[in-house]
């Protein structure tokens, strides 16, 4: 049955795109825990106190025996925090992007998706029966373009799919003109915040803060800037509501922990307490991009990617970076396209600026190497 595995491995360690686990060493540049929350005694707290009155395991699926009081709380405090009506928890974004779109679309339906959209959303479209329509990155133009093909196709509903933070780039969605495109278009605009939730807006609701409406989702991941684990699908009554009893990853997943839900809402609590990590994280990314990549575009978040190309040499460069002290992982295809191989540099507010200038060193010493 797996006659050619092997020689399909070959191949990706013959291009250099074979990978391996390796655990968390050194100075952490690598990872999402951008507001260093992972670490916080707070949320140790909160999970200490869940497992004086909970089980480690939840045992069963929410509609089940797996609910508890914990998953609740998280999500009307969600709702709250984010303004929506209705929150729904998963036990990972993949699971939520991919629930959320699988669920939703019909083949009466079309969707416009971004084309660097995560992978994760790319299959929850690919497991719907829509018609699919992909649209030049964060061009509103192509967008624009995009919903009046759907629109053409005769589709009885559009939705439109984007990240506000794209998280090999860096970069920042449009997303005051796409929501004007969904108001024209009447479509549904799926925001995945993963990289921006905690971090942007003034109070670290994510880049859509202040775009409220019934034909608005967000989604919210918890293990990046939350430094938890699993994610939230944020949205209109009649959406969550439609989630939880049509959702087969919702509906046949086992659920979270209670003690899971317990940290994440203390962790939104978090972010209202100490609003300086994500002022300091944005400060330090500016620092950051000025040290290590002064002469490219500063793309405004705390993801700074440093393009080398070729799959092989960024490997070399990540591991000497490793060597000397710094936890700088390769991005290789499939994960970015063919020929932008890249370093992905990933600020947190626990960082120093000593240790950005350090890091930058190294790189300079690095780049520098035949």
């Amino acid at each position: 049955m797996l006659s050619g595995a092997e020689a399909e491995l070959e191949e990706l360690r013959r291009r250099g795109l074979f990978r391996t686990l390796a655990s968390a060493a050194g100075i952490d540049f690598t990872s999402n825990d951008y507001l260093g929350l992972s670490h916080h005694p707070a949320l140790r707290a909160a999970v200490i106190d869940a497992l004086q009155s909970a089980p480690v395991g939840a045992s069963a699926s929410r509609l089940l025996r797996g609910h508890a009081g914990a998953h609740a709380e998280l999500e009307q405090s969600a709702a709250e925090f984010f303004q929506t009506q209705k929150a729904l928890f998963f036990g990972s974004g993949f699971a939520a992007n991919f629930a959320l779109f699988s669920t939703l679309l019909t083949r009466h339906d079309a969707v416009v998706f971004d084309e660097h959209i995560h992978a994760s959303v790319k299959e929850g479209i690919h497991a719907a029966a829509a018609k699919r329509f992909r649209a030049r990155h964060n061009d509103v133009q192509s967008f624009d373009d995009a919903l009046r093909r759907a629109r053409g196709s005769d589709a009885r509903r559009l939705m439109i799919a984007v990240e506000s933070v794209y998280s090999m780039d860096g970069d920042l969605a449009p997303l005051s003109e796409l929501a004007q495109l969904a108001r024209v278009h009447d479509a549904v605009l799926v925001i995945d915040e993963a990289h921006a939730t905690g971090v942007f807006d003034p109070r670290g609701r994510g880049l859509g803060e202040g775009l409220i409406s019934e034909n608005i989702i967000s989604l919210h991941t918890c293990g990046k800037a939350l430094g938890v684990s699993g994610a939230l699908v944020c949205g209109s009554r009649v959406v969550v509501d439609y989630l939880v009893n049509k959702a087969r990853p919702f509906i046949y997943s086992t659920a979270p922990p209670a003690m899971i839900a317990a940290a994440v809402k203390r962790a939104l609590e978090l972010v209202d307490e100490e609003p300086w990590r994500r002022r300091r994280v944005l400060d330090l990314a500016r620092v950051a991009h000025d040290t290590i990549c002064p002469n490219a575009v500063f793309r405004g978040s705390q993801i700074i990617p440093v393009v080398l190309g070729d799959a092989e040499r960024t490997l070399r460069a990540a591991a000497a970076l490793q060597r000397a002290g710094f936890d700088v992982r390769a991005v290789r295809p499939p994960t970015v396209p063919e020929g932008t191989s890249r370093l992905r540099i990933s600020i947190h507010a626990d960082h120093s600026e000593s240790d950005i200038a350090a890091l930058a060193a190294t790189m300079g010493q690095v780049m520098a190497e035949k």
